[in-house]
């Protein structure tokens, strides 16, 4: 290769050098003209809310911050009172199992032969009515009074019916029998009382039993 050759290639590569800095320069200047038109927009868009209108979106912030605020303090100070009114909630619930127990007991008793109608039985009932006047009298202290149940309308929200008894000198759905007592503490019910309610005979057994009595 003699020396104009050599000298034609350098000039060539110098050449396309030139031409590959050239794009980058003009791709630089492009991007930043795209940063800057960006630039350009947000500020337009700040621009575009005058200085009332920042003032009210400050103050809807700020009004929206202090009602949700609010909205906690409330849910604070009602779970406080709740906690201060039902703390005992749980206890006084299962507390009740002792009264069952209690009333069981007297039962058994009762229904016990060989402890019928002596005075061992009579010693042994007195004392559990003694307990158990007691923890009723701890419990209304304590706001907890048991749900009045027999004679009264079957309250879903109080009672529970667990049996239908036939009884004309009831209207139906009165109360003729308790089976559990129940119990409110405060406006909150612990636990339904378990009843039984009183229903009309039915027509074909009063035929029935009309039948019977011509015979």
């Amino acid at each position: 290769m003699d020396k104009e050759e050599l000298k034609e290639d350098i000039d060539n590569s110098t050449v396309e050098n030139d031409g590959i800095k050239s794009q980058t320069a003009e791709n630089d200047v492009s991007d930043q003209k795209n940063e800057d038109n960006k630039s350009e927009s947000e500020i337009k868009e700040d621009e575009k809310l005058t200085p009332e209108q920042e003032l009210e979106t400050l103050k809807d912030k700020v009004a929206r911050t202090f009602a949700e605020m609010e909205n906690q303090r409330r849910r604070f100070e009602k779970e406080r009172d709740e906690a201060y009114e039902y703390g005992g909630y749980s206890f006084a619930k299962e507390a009740l199992n002792l009264l069952d127990n209690l009333e069981r007991s007297k039962v058994a008793l009762e229904n016990d032969q060989k402890l019928k109608n002596t005075d061992a039985l009579k010693k042994i009932l007195d004392h559990l009515d003694i307990i158990n006047n007691d923890m009723l009298s701890i419990f209304k202290k304590n706001n907890i009074e048991p749900i009045k149940s027999i004679n009264e309308k079957l309250d879903p929200n109080l009672h529970q019916a667990m049996m239908e008894v036939e009884d004309d000198s009831k209207e139906p759905g009165t109360i003729v029998q308790e089976i559990q007592k129940g119990f409110m503490m405060k406006d909150r019910l612990l636990r339904p009382s378990l009843v039984g309610v009183s229903k009309k005979k039915a027509k074909d057994e009063e035929k029935k039993d009309q039948k019977d009595e011509k015979n």
